[in-house]
């Protein structure tokens, strides 16, 4: 017998297993009047493929979950004989779905009329998970600023609100992962707009509320954040020791794609201290954890930067921070070549390295072209405070280096508003 491969996939990319998903369904279910009667094995028949059409409410609710059709799902009606279904109510559906607008994710819950206090549960969860993807997204295009924080401390605040009308035990260390997931995408916009202590106070929070989830991961998310931000207060051992947390959480462990970023960070951190052997060590354990790792593992969205040209990106930084500007070169356009290209922020993060490595090495034509075409690709948003500062260091370097160069003065003048720009 045929296993239904699409809501397999469905399930690990909602990162449910069978009790979860028959938790989900039961719990629309139960939200719309009727009796969650769903169990771990209706949901195993529905995976070996045994039932191939379940019962309308279950293919509703199903649909409601996942948010695609029933067919979608892998499931298919019946070749002959009349239709088992009801109609669909589109009004239903799309109330239990999400609704993310702008930067925001909004959740929309169909009310009932009834006496009892309506109770939070796995659907809930699930709207509210959607609205951190929306975030990465913004994110990843533009990088951190103001407004992706205040919707992110906007999404974490409706998910603590939530905490006390949750269904279960379980439903609550959802909701503080969720609310945890959210602050630290707070604290990582303020790391990249550069305001170091809101990040802190931010940090902290998600690391309490992590904790109280016994999430690993978001306690792994919170370490690797605060690596970043020792680096940027120069407090170079305090961004070690981070690293270390970060392999030491149990999913860095267990998981060699988390433990490949955690040692990924630390090597950064030592090099940023000095230690040069410890920094290409450490690289060399990211690299071979990173090899280790199911490519097509389900993972949250904040980790999806993650991968070979983003580590080939850490490689530059690396060997530029520990005095080899070639290395770093090299290592800076193999990134580019790799790094997707809706990353904006990070391919103008590689950029501006590549600039660095050049200018090292008084390559100061390319230099000064490849830090101008930063802007090109940062045209439209302002530019991060992360990725100012970064411009910063290249025209320090540039005008201490080559400080006669006509081309340095010149590339100043030219894009210092540009630079300035937030």
């Amino acid at each position: 017998m045929q296993g239904n491969a699409s809501l397999n996939s469905a399930m690990r990319e909602a990162g449910f297993k069978q009790g979860e998903s028959a938790e989900a369904v039961n719990e629309y279910l139960r939200l719309h009047g009727y009796d969650g009667t769903v169990s771990d094995r209706t949901v195993r028949n529905w995976l070996t493929g045994k039932t191939h059409w379940p019962h309308p409410r279950q293919r509703e609710a199903l649909e409601a979950v996942f948010g695609c059709t029933a067919e979608a799902l892998g499931f298919s009606p019946p070749t002959a004989g009349p239709p088992d279904s009801e109609p669909e109510s589109p009004v239903r559906r799309r109330n239990f779905l999400t609704a993310t607008t702008g930067t925001a994710a909004a959740v929309v819950v169909t009310p009932i009329v009834d006496s009892r206090p309506t109770s939070v549960g796995t659907s809930d969860v699930i709207r509210l998970r959607s609205g951190l993807d929306a975030l990465m997204a913004l994110d990843a295009a533009r990088g951190g600023h103001e407004g992706l924080e205040r919707a992110a401390l906007a999404g974490a605040d409706e998910a603590l609100e939530k905490v006390g009308l949750a269904a279960s035990q379980r439903i609550r260390q959802r909701l503080f992962s969720v609310a945890a997931n959210y602050i630290a995408t707070a604290a990582w916009a303020a790391i990249d707009g550069h305001q170091l202590d809101r990040a802190q106070t931010r940090l902290d929070r998600a690391l309490y509320l992590a904790g109280m989830a016994k999430d690993p991961v978001a306690q792994m998310r919170v370490w690797n954040s605060y690596a970043m931000l020792a680096r940027q207060r120069d407090q170079h051992t305090e961004a070690v020791d981070a690293g270390y947390a970060a392999q030491a959480t149990v999913i860095a462990r267990r998981d060699p794609f988390y433990g490949s970023l955690a040692h990924a960070r630390t090597a950064v951190a030592h090099a940023n201290v000095g230690d040069r052997q410890a920094a290409i060590r450490s690289l060399g354990y990211a690299h071979e954890a990173l090899e280790k790792a199911p490519p097509d593992e389900p993972r949250p969205s904040w980790v999806s930067f993650y991968g070979v040209a983003e580590l080939t990106a850490i490689k530059a930084i690396v060997w530029g921070r520990i005095g080899d500007a070639a290395r770093s070169e090299a290592a800076s356009h193999q990134a580019l070549s790799a790094i997707p290209r809706h990353f904006r922020r990070n391919r103008a993060l590689a950029t501006t390295r590549l600039a660095l490595a050049q200018v090292h090495q008084r390559e100061v034509e390319q230099a000064t072209t490849a830090a101008a075409s930063v802007f090109e690709l940062m045209s439209g948003n302002p530019i991060p405070g992360r990725l100012r500062s970064l411009l910063g260091d290249f025209y320090r370097d540039l005008i201490t280096l080559v400080p006669d160069a006509r081309v340095a003065q010149e590339w100043g003048d030219r894009y210092r508003s540009e630079w300035s720009r937030a």
